[in-house]
């Protein structure tokens, strides 16, 4: 009885750390003319990644690859498929002509990159498939290029910006504390969903593989689906999708890479078919801004990515 009130509470807290952090990041995107895909590609997508990092790495401290690994693949397969299928249910996203041709292919050759690194990096042989702390290293370099990347979009995209005369600024420390706040919000929140789910879970027998790829990866996401749920409410496109894509960048090169350089996992050939789902989700995703109206997202392709990702879970469940 107590997990289950804790879930509802993490639920709760979720959504109100939402509002704050979509209401703060837009709110400083405006007030410094900074466009909101690079609010939703930094500070959203770190915010909303706290979950999978402190997941990830305790997991990984504790010699469990299958949470670690099956937490970031299951929740980058969320994140496009559920996440985004969800946000564009509620309204349709309009996507950037830059996201589409740069960002989206940069969370796809990111899981690329993670699959040729498990399967050909330092320490892997032909019959054991591993991620070593180089592999790790060569993550967090790719992941220092596209905080350059960021840093240049945002100067680049300051110049195009066209201050909104109607627009009433918000104090930056008055942002700054909704920011902090819906972070923190969402933290406690994302612990609490996931920590009772786990013990729900575990009671009724489910396997690791199985909790990290569905209940831990959808518990780590809830931020996400929070945050662009609420951003696709309310209008703010860039930050629903900039966050969902950059959650995933984030989840395979900063959380994977710091978490193997700290503790090196191995890759079991049971998880290839959730590997290969992964690249298929963000392939997904960039071949669906050219099917219909170009550079959208609109509801019919979100309940396909739903629906899909509810196949997939099935599949998950009976696969066990």
């Amino acid at each position: 009885m107590l997990a289950i009130l804790l879930l509802a509470l993490g639920l709760v807290l979720l959504i109100v750390g939402s509002d704050w952090l979509v209401k703060g990041a837009s709110g400083l995107a405006k007030r410094y003319q900074v466009p909101d895909i690079v609010i939703g590609l930094t500070i959203v997508s770190f915010g909303t990644s706290l979950p999978e990092l402190l997941v990830s790495l305790l997991a990984a401290l504790k010699g469990n690859s299958d949470i670690s690994l099956g937490n970031v693949l299951g929740s980058n397969i969320a994140n496009i498929w559920f996440i985004l299928g969800v946000s564009a249910m509620i309204f349709p996203l309009v996507v950037k002509r830059n996201t589409t041709w740069i960002e989206i292919p940069i969370a796809l050759m990111s899981a690329v990159l993670l699959g040729v690194l498990a399967h050909f990096g330092f320490d892997s042989t032909p019959k054991q498939s591993f991620l070593g702390r180089g592999d790790g290293v060569i993550l967090l370099v790719c992941f220092a290029g596209f905080l350059w990347y960021i840093v240049r979009l945002a100067k680049k995209g300051k110049e195009g910006v066209i201050p909104d005369a109607d627009f009433i600024p918000m104090h930056g420390g008055k942002a700054a504390l909704f920011i902090l706040g819906g972070i923190a919000a969402m933290g406690l929140g994302g612990k609490w969903c996931v920590d009772n789910a786990v013990i729900l879970a575990q009671s009724w027998g489910v396997s690791d593989a199985l909790i990290g790829l569905t209940i831990v990866a959808v518990g780590t996401s809830l931020p996400e689906l929070a945050t662009s749920a609420m951003a696709a409410y309310k209008k703010e496109s860039d930050i629903a999708v900039g966050n969902v894509v950059g959650s995933n960048i984030f989840n395979i090169l900063w959380i994977l890479g710091f978490s193997t350089v700290i503790s090196p996992m191995r890759f079991r050939d049971e998880m290839n078919f959730d590997f290969a789902m992964t690249i298929g989700s963000a392939l997904m995703l960039f071949m669906f801004m050219f099917i219909g109206k170009r550079h959208q997202l609109n509801r019919w392709k979100g309940a396909l990515f739903v629906l899909t990702y509810v196949a997939y879970v099935v599949y998950l469940i009976q696969r066990g």
